[in-house]
């Protein structure tokens, strides 16, 4: 039998973060998520969801007609056969990214994939659960997201980024949280402080607001 995942959604839409910011894209939602971040805007991937062959997947992707396709979740990576899904996509053509928490390994992620990895902030609620050692792992194409809440936030994410020059490593986002960190704060801050970083808003929830689907 065909190896199938639990999938929540697949939509197209525009990519609201990222280098890709502003592309069409297809998103493939996977179902589940070991963490549950105080900010999170996918508690619903948490449970649910269809299950769905690879090569379903791949029909209802290519049915799109775009040639970016983002991996998301809940965590896709806490679902085995993702990584199997990875390398088809890429098989089959596409620009793949994938948007994963951090807490797991992306060592085994296929090479062609772009890994945009969450480092996990005191404020999420999660910093304990960061895999530091994925940071042994990370390249020119992949990209580090730091999701701010507030000011506390962004001076933990600053001294660790200048401290261990992450930025040396790929490109470093900073992200405030929907509706609660002022993005023109964060902005002033980052300028203030001149680092080596993209800040960035969520351009979907811009466009639509914060809801399932975009």
């Amino acid at each position: 039998m065909s190896q199938s995942l639990r999938i929540t959604e697949i939509f197209h839409s525009l990519q609201g973060e990222t280098s890709r910011l502003g592309l069409p894209t297809v998103f493939v939602r996977l179902t589940g998520c070991p963490l549950r971040c105080g900010y999170c805007d996918s508690a619903y991937a948490f449970h649910g969801g269809e299950r769905m062959s690879i090569s379903a997947i791949l029909e209802e992707v290519a049915r799109h007609g775009t040639p970016y396709v983002c991996v998301t979740g809940g965590e896709p990576l806490a679902q085995a056969g993702c990584h199997d899904l990875l390398k088809r996509l890429c098989d089959a053509g596409f620009s793949v990214s994938l948007e994963t928490s951090g807490h797991l390994p992306i060592e085994t992620v296929d090479a062609r994939v772009s890994r945009i990895v969450d480092i996990k902030t005191p404020g999420s609620g999660e910093v304990e659960k960061n895999l530091w050692t994925n940071l042994n792992h990370l390249g020119a194409h992949d990209e580090l997201k730091f999701v701010l809440v507030h000011r506390h936030d962004y001076e933990w994410a600053r001294d660790l980024l200048l401290d261990n020059g992450l930025h040396t490593l790929c490109p470093v986002i900073f992200s405030p949280v929907w509706e609660s960190l002022p993005p023109r704060e964060l902005a002033e801050w980052v300028i203030a402080d001149k680092l080596p970083v993209r800040v960035q808003v969520q351009l979907h929830k811009i466009l639509w607001g914060d809801k399932p689907g975009v």
